[in-house]
Formats: structure tokens, C-alpha cells, sequence
């Protein structure tokens, strides 16, 4: 063959390989969701459906909770009106949603769900309605524990481990919402140890599962059928933004209800606050951690153990406190009377101090324990990044307004739940400490001027303190 012909030779090859088929590429192996039918045929029978009597009465009106999200009852259970004004004696109707979790009849639902209920029916999933009683309420993680009046041996569901969950494993919700009895809706985990501003014990996990009004205290189920958080509050506005009661924390809670009727939780007598970077770079720290004690309570333990205003807690009975809100739950879950290691950080290192955990009373329980806050009628919160979002306050400092008593002189001097305390008497209020203070340098009978924030106002509000 002579050389002249061999580049044509070359381009026709190069051109047959070019046309020959590609060789068949291995498919994407196809990804298959989880049918949710199996969970939701194991666990339904164990949902009831809750519906509640009350008498609201001009004289006996229910303190409006502390809460920053709106839920189903804070209207048409309790019977708040818009206007602050309370109702007239009269019987309201409310509903919510419950699971039963062994074979007895026992139920757990939301606190605010039964509290100041009268008469309390439970609708079984067959249709079935019957009477149930309230064993114990705790106010301060918003569970109640209720019973079925008749005897018989239930469907139940088995509380798992909420901490096993991990951020985007599924998660489906069954409740009653707006009355429609037994609705399934699915979603993932989305975030976990929310503090949404309603208390010391707040760690709710965060779905977009949808929750809506009526699935208060109804089930949030893993892929297991296992209940892995009560569902119970939701954000006002939001889409899919749900909270719920982690199981893990509802487990201690429930059993104290079940064999005491009420919960008992440690306490150590301290006011502590976020550790903020200016504090870790004040006190020699290389980073923000623990909870930082402003206050001492001369009657608690931590008196004895010489806990000082100043310290940042770091650690408690083992357990490394690595946010200030993660104190107060390591604490309350600690056994009354135990004594227990406490590590402070001071002066530039650690030290570690003994301390016998004491019970926490109501303040209720003690006139002398009521705080200023209280004494006015206000519920009050510190900023979180949550509350700074959710209320369009970023770049704000105050305390925010969130709740209110009726007939209160808070109430009566025109506050309203989402004002933010920016000012007293002149004084920035950036925490709870600041607005102790502000309120100390008044004498009773004096008037408090409050510069608050409402929406995209300026006012100012005035009380004669009591």
C-alpha cells in the first residue's frame, strides 16, 4: 500500500469509532421513599382525639401563658379576646389531640390543652368516646398526663429515643388538626434544641412535618412507630415550621405525674445568662461556653458551694454545660439531695466546687418569691436569634413582651404581647438583670416610664408601681 493512501486510511477509522455505539453505562441505582402506610396502621389506633369543657368567667380569668408562638387554645380555649377585655361567664369548648402510651389508658397530651378543664372526653379511633381524668400537669413543659375512666386494656405507642434522631430523618405527625380527627402528615426532622422563649426547659425539636391548630399533643413518630417528640406549638405566619417536646425529656416528666402527681426538679439558686464573646474575651476565656451567673439566691445551695456573680458554670455533676440554656435542664433532671461536683471557670481558670442540689419550689408557693415581673403582669424574654427573626428585631436590643395578665397594671397601662422593652426610666433594658435594676431605683407608688417598641413605632408607657 503506498504511503499516499495511509492519512485517508487513518480519518475513515477515526470516523467508524466515532459512530460505534457508546458501550451501555451503568443506571443510577433508583431511590426508593419509605412507605409511611405501615407506621401509620401500627400507630393510629393509639391517637385519640381530646375535647375539653370549661367555664370562663369575668372574675376568674386564666392568666394568658408565656408563650411567643401561637397555638390552637390561646383563643378559642381559653377565650383571650383580642381587646384584653375578659369574657363573661360562660362554657367554652376546646379540642386537641393525645396518644395513649400503655395498655391502661394512659394519655399524654399538651398542659394547655386541659388546664382549667372541667369536663375532659377522649374519641377513641373506633368512635368510641370516653370520659378521662387529669393525673398531673407540668406547666413548664406544657405535658399533662391524663387517664380513661374505663377500665380495659388499650393500643399504645412506646416513647423512643429522641436523641438517636438525626437532622433530616423522617418524621409523621397524627392529630386532630382544626377537628379533622386522625390526619397524617410527614416531613423530616429540621432542627433540634430550639428555644422558642416559653420557659427555663425549653429544647424543642423542629419539624416541617405540618402541624397545625389541633395537633397540639398528639405523636411525632419516627420510622419505627416509636414517638420521638409531642407535637406543640407552631410559629404564627410560618409554613411548616412545627415544634414538639422532645420524648427523651417527656419520659422523666410523665413518670413523676404517673406515680406522684406532680414533678419535682433539682434546683441550685442561681440566675444565669448567656456567655456572650465580650465576656470570654473579659475573662480570659478562648471561647464563648457554660452559663455566666449573674445572680445568687441567698436562700439556695449554691450559697453553701460559694458560687460567686461571675462564675461561668462549665460543667454540672459530669455533664459539660456547652450552652447557657443547657444548665437548667441538667439541673432540674438531677436527683434531689444528691451532691454533686460543680466546675466554674474564675479568675482565669477552673475550679471545683461541691453542691447538694436542693427542690425547686413554685414561686407560687412562696409570696416572697414573686418578681417584679410578676407583681406587673408581664412575661418577659431575652432576645434570642429565634425571637429576633421571627419578630423582625434583628439589630434590636430589649426585653420582649410575651405574655400578659389581664387586669394586671402592665395590662391596664396599654402593653401588648410582641412590644419589646427597650427603656425604663431612661435605662437601656437588655436583660432581665438590667430591668430588675431599673425597676429597684423606683419606690412603690412611683411611676416607671417604659420606652417600647411596637412594630415600626416608638411609644412610651407608664405604671405606678405596686
Amino acid at each position: 500500500m503506498k504511503l499516499r493512501y495511509l492519512p485517508l486510511l487513518m480519518a475513515l477509522t477515526a470516523l467508524l469509532a466515532a459512530a460505534a455505539p457508546a458501550p451501555a453505562q451503568e443506571a443510577a441505582p433508583l431511590i426508593s421513599l419509605p412507605s409511611f402506610a405501615p407506621i401509620v396502621a401500627k400507630a393510629e389506633a393509639a391517637v385519640v382525639f381530646i375535647s375539653v369543657t370549661q367555664t370562663a368567667s369575668a372574675g376568674r380569668q386564666p392568666r394568658r401563658p408565656a408563650s411567643p408562638f401561637n397555638d390552637d387554645f390561646m383563643e378559642r380555649f381559653f377565650g383571650f379576646p383580642q381587646d384584653g377585655r375578659p369574657p363573661q361567664e360562660r362554657k367554652t369548648r376546646g379540642q386537641g389531640s393525645g396518644f395513649i402510651f400503655d395498655r391502661e389508658g394512659y394519655i399524654i397530651t399538651n398542659n394547655h390543652v386541659v388546664e382549667g378543664a372541667e369536663e375532659i372526653k377522649v374519641k377513641l379511633n373506633g368512635g368510641e368516646e370516653i370520659a378521662a381524668e387529669t393525673v398531673g400537669r407540668d406547666p413548664k413543659t406544657d405535658l399533662a398526663l391524663l387517664k380513661l375512666k374505663k377500665a380495659g386494656s388499650y393500643p399504645f405507642l412506646v416513647l423512643g429515643d429522641s436523641q438517636k434522631m438525626e437532622i433530616g430523618d423522617w418524621v409523621v405527625a397524627i392529630g386532630n388538626p382544626f377537628g379533622l380527627e386522625h390526619t397524617v402528615t410527614a416531613g423530616i426532622l429540621s432542627a433540634r434544641s430550639r428555644s422558642l422563649g416559653a420557659g427555663p426547659y425549653d429544647d424543642f425539636l423542629q419539624t416541617d412535618a405540618a402541624i397545625n391548630l389541633g395537633n397540639s399533643g398528639g405523636p411525632l413518630l419516627n420510622l419505627a412507630g416509636e414517638v420521638i417528640g409531642i407535637n406543640t406549638a407552631i410559629v404564627a405566619g410560618g409554613n411548616n415550621i412545627g415544634f414538639a417536646i422532645p420524648a427523651n425529656l417527656a419520659k422523666g416528666i410523665v413518670n413523676q405525674l404517673k406515680t406522684k402527681g406532680r414533678v419535682v426538679r433539682g434546683w441550685m439558686g442561681v440566675i444565669i445568662e448567656k456567655v456572650r464573646p465580650s465576656h470570654a474575651q473579659a475573662f480570659g476565656m478562648k471561647e464563648p461556653r457554660g452559663a455566666l451567673v449573674r445572680e445568687v439566691d441567698a436562700r439556695g445551695p449554691a450559697v453553701a458551694a460559694k458560687l460567686k456573680p461571675g462564675d461561668v458554670i462549665v460543667r454540672f455533676d459530669g455533664q459539660e454545660v456547652k450552652e447557657w440554656q443547657d444548665l437548667p435542664l441538667i439541673v432540674a433532671n438531677t436527683a434531689v439531695g444528691k451532691k454533686v461536683k460543680v466546675v466554674v471557670f474564675r479568675q482565669g481558670r477552673e475550679f471545683s466546687l461541691d453542691l447538694t442540689v436542693a427542690e425547686l419550689k413554685d414561686a407560687d408557693d412562696s409570696p416572697a418569691a414573686k418578681t417584679e415581673t410578676e407583681a406587673l403582669g408581664l412575661s418577659l424574654s431575652e432576645l434570642t436569634p429565634e425571637l429576633r427573626a421571627r419578630h423582625s428585631l434583628v439589630g434590636h436590643e430589649g426585653l420582649l413582651v410575651t405574655g400578659l395578665e389581664a387586669g394586671s397594671p402592665a395590662a391596664e397601662a396599654d402593653f401588648q404581647v410582641g412590644d419589646l422593652i427597650v427603656e425604663i426610666n431612661g435605662q437601656p433594658v437588655k436583660n432581665q438583670g438590667d430591668y430588675r435594676a431599673a425597676l429597684k431605683a423606683k419606690a412603690s407608688g412611683e411611676l416607671a416610664s417604659f420606652l417600647v417598641k411596637r412594630g415600626d413605632r416608638t411609644i412610651f408607657l407608664t405604671i405606678t408601681l405596686p
